[in-house]
């Protein structure tokens, strides 16, 4: 059989224990704002990688463009 702890020392293991609740709050939020940032992250690197390409297949075509329209221009 334990002995009563005294009251001071209960007060503070119960404060500790609130403290403990509290910050294991704080962790699993910061856990899961770290899982949606990191899933919003590789899906905007998805879209800049998507965006990359589109600029690259455009720039191509304007390329093009400007050499068809100078040849054009060179044959008359």
């Amino acid at each position: 059989m334990e002995a009563p702890l005294p009251k001071e020392l209960e007060e503070e293991l119960s404060g500790l224990e609130d403290e403990i609740a509290r910050l294991a709050g704080v962790v699993k939020r910061l856990r899961e704002e770290k899982h949606l940032l990191t899933e919003r992250l590789n899906s905007l690197n998805a879209e800049r990688a998507q965006l990359l390409n589109k600029n690259a297949v455009v720039q191509n075509r304007v390329e093009s463009m400007i050499a068809r329209l100078k040849s054009m221009e060179q044959a008359t």
